[in-house]
């Protein structure tokens, strides 16, 4: 079937269109299939609020949770079995893009956001999430928190690939990329394969200019800064990214058969309706890039979306704005810290409320 114009466009530019979204529904209607085919769709990120409000909008679940209740299986391995088994569906539903693209056709899950501070905890989640959903083209999402980076590590160098979410700064997005090179190298001294391990890097956007502009009108700035830090901020990483895949580090690893840790733009949903709906589609445009967008935003710039400045050609401008806002007077280490923390909380609330939707799904079906 026909790609959409626009978003086979935005393809052709290097920019790989993932959906921010699964549900069982999805699957089985055909929904995400149709994405695929007419959509530019090649992979799918998930996270806690999403299978929330998958599972307790839909009666696609009842069937495997009576079975679970009858069972009498706790809660825990009633959560993990329902995400892993929607995981796995999609995993072999874009299985042939996977095959086609070497690449792209991934799906993620996430460990529980409750061991984000607990590196040991996050690297074993890991590997059982890995065995648990058994598919090549599965990405076990893991936090960018200082806990997280020796997991990211040590996951990689098992040959897990993983998706690294919640980097907001470009700081620690070097932090993260020196993880995925230090797993890599391990990974060869041990002497095992490169072959087949991927990963991408979440890199969010909005918050940063939610929490920014907040800050912006408090102390009195510029109105014209306002919606311009969230994007600055995403093209800076991008300048550290071509640093690293250009370094004498890299090219060793690629000789070795490494693939690169592409950067990924994440919540890229717009929060403030002020702003054009496709802005951090259009603002983003960079070879080996991903760019995971809620439906809303993916139909919208199948609609009225077009390729802004590439990122390249950015850097310097984006560093302007990045310097106005700090001489503004806002402290960017303490809007990174402050939306790293609420972040995790709000995967944490989420997770709490996916447990207690799969609880009283049990209870109500047993």
């Amino acid at each position: 079937m026909a790609q959409n114009e626009n978003l086979a466009e935005l393809s052709t530019a290097g920019v790989a269109v993932w959906l921010d979204d699964l549900s069982r529904d999805r699957i089985r209607r055909g929904n995400l299939q149709s994405l695929v085919d007419e959509y530019s769709v090649v992979g799918v990120t998930t996270n806690p609020t999403i299978f929330a409000a998958a599972i307790s909008g839909s009666d696609s679940y009842d069937d495997q949770v009576h079975a679970m209740a009858v069972r009498k299986v706790s809660v825990e391995e009633a959560l993990r079995t329902i995400t892993a088994a929607d995981v796995r569906d999609a995993c072999d539903l874009l299985s042939p893009v996977a095959k086609r693209t070497g690449r792209d056709g991934r799906v993620s899950l996430e460990v529980s956001p409750g061991v984000a501070r607990d590196t040991d905890a996050t690297a074993a989640e890991a590997a059982h999430l890995w065995w648990l959903v058994d598919r090549p083209n599965l990405f076990i999402k893991i936090p960018a928190t200082q806990e997280g980076l020796a997991a990211i590590t040590t996951s990689i160098a098992k040959g897990i690939s993983v998706n690294v979410t919640l980097i907001f700064s470009p700081e620690r997005y070097r932090a993260v990329m020196d993880a995925y090179l230090s797993g890599l190298e391990q990974r060869v001294r041990n002497g095992g394969s490169l072959s087949g391990i991927e990963s991408v890097a979440s890199f969010f956007v909005s918050r940063v200019d939610t929490e920014i502009d907040k800050r912006l009108d408090k102390a009195g700035a510029d109105p014209s800064l306002r919606g311009k830090a969230a994007l600055a901020n995403a093209q800076l990483a991008y300048q550290a990214y071509e640093e690293i895949v250009s370094s004498d580090r890299w090219r060793t690893l690629k000789a070795h058969g490494a693939n690169p840790q592409r950067p990924l733009w994440a919540s890229t949903g717009v929060k403030n309706p002020e702003y054009p709906d496709t802005l951090y589609v259009s603002g983003l445009i960079a070879p080996d890039t991903v760019n995971t967008m809620p439906e809303k935003t993916l139909k919208a710039y199948a609609d009225h979306g077009g390729l802004g400045t590439p990122i390249q050609k950015t850097y310097d401008k984006a560093a302007q704005v990045m310097d106005a806002v700090s001489a503004a007077g806002v402290d960017l280490d303490d809007v990174f810290k402050v939306i790293e923390d609420e972040g995790i909380q709000k995967f944490v609330d989420s997770w709490d409320e996916l447990t207690e939707s799969v609880r009283s799904e049990l209870e109500d079906k047993s």
